[in-house]
């Protein structure tokens, strides 16, 4: 404005990032949940043509979820 006189206060930038927090009980559950889901797909892999049947599952749809890795889960869409 027209005759005004004053200062911009400007905070400082700083250029350095945080470190993220590390959380280590966060990382052990994740660590825990691939192992897990490594250990079902293998078990899955594993089963005969009956039991999948059983399951309503075909040998395609097995083959699709083994092949899957294991930090690809399906709960954390």
């Amino acid at each position: 404005m027209k005759g005004q006189k004053g200062f911009a206060i400007v905070p400082s930038i700083s250029w350095r990032r945080p470190l993220p927090s590390l959380d280590l009980g966060m990382l052990w559950l994740r660590l825990r949940r691939w192992q897990q889901l490594a250990r079902e797909r293998r078990q899955l892999a594993m089963l005969d043509d009956a039991a999948l049947k059983d399951l309503g599952l075909s040998r395609t749809d097995v083959l699709q979820e083994s092949e899957r890795p294991f930090w690809d889960d399906p709960l954390k869409r």
